[in-house]
């Protein structure tokens, strides 16, 4: 039990020997952690009083800034003020200074009205003591003596007026001639198109031979088909890789092309599929006819046509004239006339209508018994032309007779495009009919035994029997043959008439 006492007594010693410690070691962390914070504190008080007196400084230098601009501005504002004031003190110095010279001028030019007052008032005494002489010299008054001068005066005049205008008239006279040539040169030389080949057959190239027969079909049941519903002949024969048609009407030929070419294309060749793809081309190409009138209207920059005038137009496409193309020639036409109604001061525009649809009468749906020049005018009055453009349409030919300045203009333009090197050409039927006809003509003199038209149609030689035409006949006949050839037959340019007159011995060795 003792024992136990005494241990647990000195548990207890230790136990109070430790704590005190322990406070001891509290006392002095606590105190070096107030140091410590105190130490701390007093450096972030350092800090925050430098930085306020940096803030306080970098305030106190924009303000001096802002303090300087002003005053720098306030500076500026009384120098220009100051200037200004020595301006206006300087302007006004200057005025006063005109002012003056003014009152010196004023003051001048009263003097010299005075001065011409009173040389006036001497004038108007002399011009009345000379007249008062004159009339007395005269024995005329003042007013008698004017009026004889203006009866005077207006007869020189009228008669160096009449002379002016002679003059004047037998200028234009001689110029005028000149100056339409140089107006229809300047107009052919700014338009110009290309020239088409009048035909009326198209080549529809294919790939083989063998398509041929699948075109003729079972007993040429397909192309029968094809014929009937395009109205073009097919022509079939031994050329290779190649099918003719041939037909009058281009729009035809084209259809029957293109039908040709989607039937090809797609294989199947039966009566009915022929007929169903032709109707379908012929809506595609009266589409296009539409389209083309369309376009070719906008090009030009003529409004308001009427929808069958724009299908007739566009229709002109597939027609060609002595191998000129009838869409380019009537667009050339057009050009033309706006360039020459520009030069003689006309109304372009519709100058450019009229030449556009003066050949409308040429491209109808049905064919009519009258000249195209008066079915085109009557066209153009049913869909309400204006009546100077359908008589320019229908006296281009001189079928009607002419009412306005457009109609010249349109027939001029006409000729020019279709007479211009290169535009038109002739067809051979007309060609060889040409030529025949000269042939013909020499043949039917007495005497003549052989006739040749050679140099395409530009010289016709005649021969003649030796024994039936003299020497001088030769030369009457030759003169007449070109007499006739010149009132009764058409062509280009000259005709060079040569008699061949010759005299053969024949003899045979036996």
């Amino acid at each position: 039990m003792e024992s136990y006492l005494i241990g647990f007594g000195a548990f207890l010693v230790g136990g109070l020997i430790s704590w005190v410690m322990i406070q001891q070691l509290l006392k002095s962390k606590t105190s070096k952690i107030i140091k410590e914070a105190e130490q701390e504190g007093e450096v972030i008080k350092k800090d925050k009083i430098l930085q306020a007196k940096e803030k306080f400084l970098q305030l106190k230098s924009e303000h001096e800034k802002q303090i300087n601009a002003r005053n720098n501005k306030m500076l500026a504002a009384e120098n220009r003020i100051k200037d200004q004031q020595k301006d206006v003190q300087r302007k006004n110095d200057e005025l006063n200074r005109k002012s003056n010279e003014l009152d010196a001028i004023r003051t001048n030019l009263d003097q010299q009205l005075e001065i011409v007052d009173k040389k006036q008032t001497e004038l108007e005494r002399m011009h009345k003591q000379e007249v008062e002489h004159l009339e007395a010299i005269s024995g005329l008054s003042a007013e008698e003596a004017k009026e004889r001068l203006i009866e005077s005066l207006r007869d020189e005049a009228k008669t160096n007026a009449m002379s002016l205008i002679n003059e004047i008239m037998d200028e234009a006279r001689m110029t005028a001639n000149k100056e339409a040539k140089k107006i229809v040169v300047q107009t052919i030389q700014r338009v110009a198109t290309e020239a088409a080949i009048e035909n009326s057959v198209t080549i529809f190239h294919i790939d083989s031979d063998e398509v041929k027969g699948r075109i003729i079909g079972r007993e040429g049941r397909n192309i029968r088909a094809l014929e009937a519903a395009t109205g073009v002949e097919f022509i079939v024969d031994d050329t290779p890789e190649a099918i003719v048609l041939s037909g009058f009407d281009p729009v035809r030929r084209e259809i029957a092309r293109l039908a040709l070419h989607q039937l090809v294309s797609d294989g199947r060749i039966h009566p009915a599929r022929i007929e169903e793809v032709v109707n379908k081309v012929r809506k595609q190409i009266e589409e296009e006819i539409i389209e083309t009138g369309k376009r070719t209207a906008i090009d030009l920059g003529i409004h308001g046509l009427h929808p069958e005038l724009i299908r007739l137009v566009g229709k002109m496409k597939y027609r060609s004239s002595y191998g000129q193309n009838l869409l380019q020639h009537s667009r050339e036409t057009a050009n033309l006339c706006a360039i020459m109604a520009s030069e003689l001061g006309l109304n372009p525009k519709k100058a450019k209508r009229a030449g556009l649809l003066h050949d409308i009468g040429k491209v109808p749906d049905d064919e009519p018994e009258m000249p195209h020049a008066v079915f085109g005018m009557k066209l153009a009055e049913k869909y309400k032309e204006k009546p100077d453009v359908a008589n320019a349409i229908g006296s281009h030919h001189d079928e009607v007779e002419m009412t306005t300045l457009l109609a010249p203009i349109v027939q001029v333009c006409d000729a020019i495009s279709g007479a211009r090197p290169g535009a038109r050409r002739e067809i051979v039927e007309a060609y060889i009919k040409r030529l025949k006809d000269l042939e013909d003509l020499a043949l039917s003199y007495p005497g003549v035994t052989k006739t040749y038209a050679i140099q395409a149609g530009r010289e016709l030689r005649v021969i003649v029997g030796a024994d039936k035409v003299s020497d001088k006949d030769s030369e009457t006949l030759s003169f007449d043959i070109a007499k006739r050839i010149q009132d009764e037959l058409t062509y280009p340019g000259q005709v060079k008439i040569t008699v061949i007159r010759e005299t053969r011995s024949v003899s045979y060795a036996k």
